[in-house]
């Protein structure tokens, strides 16, 4: 029975831890259905192996009851023709081959009731191996877009679109103080253009303030040689 308590180790293991732990999820599923199917070979030839010493048992087990029934029919003869010491000897020759149909009747039916539970086994083995070819398909495909989900996260350098928006931001605030300086040294560099125009315009005013005042002086020096 060592095989059943190891399968049923391996039936009884949770398949999403499997996965979790196994390097390889979909070699690990194949793994175990190659394992269970070579568990269920095994079965099935201890199963055959049984059935055949059942077979054995219940022949010996028959024979034992004919070789019973043959002294009895002997025994019956004997007392038919009034041959009562020849009927004696037949019954105890019937008396030893009940002994041995009831050691034969034990042996079949221990055999038998240890066959009928390898065969319930045996059934059951086959569901869970049907079980897990009808789950393998799907396991597989979760796996395979677990990876691809994985790969793509690995091409795309683990992308995060909260924490690419926030450099995006922080770029748009460097570039806006960077026109703001741009803004500032413009209208720095204006100001020193307005002030020299300025000073220009003033010399223009000084100048003219002048001329008039050489006129009007000149004028009124006019006027007191009159």
């Amino acid at each position: 029975m060592g095989i059943f308590s190891r399968l049923s180790d391996v039936l009884k293991s949770n398949v999403n831890d499997l996965i979790d732990k196994a390097e390889d999820p979909e070699k690990m599923v194949k793994q175990i259905i190659r394992d269970m199917q070579i568990e269920l070979n095994k079965a099935t030839q201890n199963y055959g192996k049984a059935k055949a010493s059942e077979r054995l048992a219940e022949k010996k087990y028959q024979d034992a009851v004919k070789v019973s029934q043959g002294w009895e029919a002997k025994a019956k003869t004997a007392l038919a023709q009034g041959n009562v010491d020849l009927a004696k000897q037949a019954l105890a020759k019937k008396v030893k081959a009940d002994e041995d149909v009831s050691a034969y009747k034990e042996m079949y039916d221990s055999i038998s009731t240890q066959t009928e539970a390898v065969g319930n086994q045996v059934e059951v083995l086959k569901s869970k191996l049907d079980e897990a070819k009808s789950r393998q398909a799907m396991l597989i495909a979760r796996s395979q877009m677990a990876d691809t989900q994985k790969n793509i996260s690995k091409s795309t350098g683990g992308f995060d679109s909260s924490s690419a928006l926030e450099k995006f931001n922080r770029m748009e605030e460097k570039v806006m103080h960077k026109e703001a300086e741009a803004a500032a040294f413009t209208e720095i560099a204006g100001g020193d253009d307005a002030d020299l125009t300025d000073a220009f315009a003033q010399l223009e005013t000084d100048s003219k303030v002048d001329n008039e005042l050489a006129r009007l002086i000149a004028e009124m020096n006019s006027k007191e040689t009159l």
